[in-house]
């Protein structure tokens, strides 16, 4: 079985769940039919700073985690760098080597041991799904929780807690963006390239698309803001602005976590919103997401986004 039909097959056992307003579009990135990978033509690629070279195949090998640069991280267990055919794939080839992610799934780099289990039995027990039921890298993630053992869950949530995490997105307030469509499940330059008022938006995109594609653990991102969302989100997470819990009661005042809690600081403004949309919406419902629900419950689409904005700006 090749890896898309891998994937439908997948999909197929998975229950959408579903939201109670339209989701926003720029937070969960949904692929249009018919995007077909570039065939390989078998020349090596590279990347900077790397030693090594894959092909087109081998990057797109959802049982070997491309592992650019080998040297800045220790050792990946087995469920890390393969996973295990023919349904498990290598968690790092979604949340890469070093653990920080992609806006289409979750930085784990750093997060407790205790969390990332949490979640994976979430996904598991159908407790946490997306409000978009058609966004694959979520339900991928929950196919793949119903199949993987807890010695491979507990390896992987060991291996990316022992993490630092790292600078990871730059987030720079405007009011113009450049024009988008969605790439990959994220969110790419449109071609022609133009430009567009932000709104209340977050716009995150590679700052290299090329070495982003081809999973470059090195290669950032960037993600626009509206301007004054930063402010706006730092009144809401230090003191609630009248409206909500002070994020940092559970989170820290340094927005790094407390105890099992996670951390919230330079993470995808992206995810963030899609998790506060989830669990407002019910989507996400699991242990310790029915702390958030007074929380999340006042919050509007712009809250969110000034939260996510003013924590991806923190240093993690």
């Amino acid at each position: 079985m090749n890896n898309a039909a891998a994937m439908i097959f997948l999909l197929a056992s998975v229950l959408p769940a579903g939201a109670t307003e339209p989701v926003p579009p720029w937070a969960y990135p949904v692929d249009p039919p018919g995007i077909e990978p570039v065939p390989d033509d078998g020349v090596p690629r590279r990347v900077p700073d790397s030693p090594v070279t894959f092909t087109l195949t081998q990057i797109r090998n959802l049982f070997a985690a491309p592992d650019w640069h080998p040297d800045d991280h220790p050792p990946m267990p087995e469920s890390v760098a393969y996973g295990r055919k023919p349904d498990v794939f290598a968690c790092g080839y979604c949340h890469l080597p070093n653990g920080l992610g992609r806006p289409e799934n979750s930085s784990l780099a750093g997060l407790p041991a205790a969390y990332i289990l949490q979640q994976v039995a979430d996904f598991k027990s159908g407790a946490r799904k997306s409000s978009e039921p058609a966004n694959l890298p979520a339900n991928l993630m929950v196919a793949v929780a119903k199949q993987a053992t807890d010695a491979e869950v507990r390896a992987a949530a060991e291996y990316f807690s022992s993490l630092e995490p790292r600078p990871w997105i730059k987030v720079i307030e405007t009011g113009t963006v450049p024009t988008t469509q969605v790439g990959g499940w994220m969110l790419v330059a449109s071609e022609p390239a133009g430009t567009e008022a932000i709104g209340q938006r977050v716009i995150e995109m590679p700052v290299d698309l090329e070495r982003t594609e081809l999973r470059d653990s090195k290669s950032p991102f960037m993600a626009y803001v509206p301007v004054g969302s930063i402010a706006r989100g730092e009144a809401l997470i230090t003191n609630g602005a009248g409206k909500t819990t002070p994020c940092g009661v559970c989170h820290g005042a340094d927005l790094k976590g407390l105890g099992p809690v996670p951390s919230l600081a330079g993470r995808s403004p992206s995810y963030l919103v899609r998790q506060l949309f989830d669990m407002k919406h019910g989507a996400r419902k699991g242990v310790w997401s029915e702390l958030m629900k007074s929380v999340v419950a006042p919050l509007s689409e712009a809250d969110m986004v000034s939260i996510a904005a003013y924590a991806a700006s923190r240093e993690p």
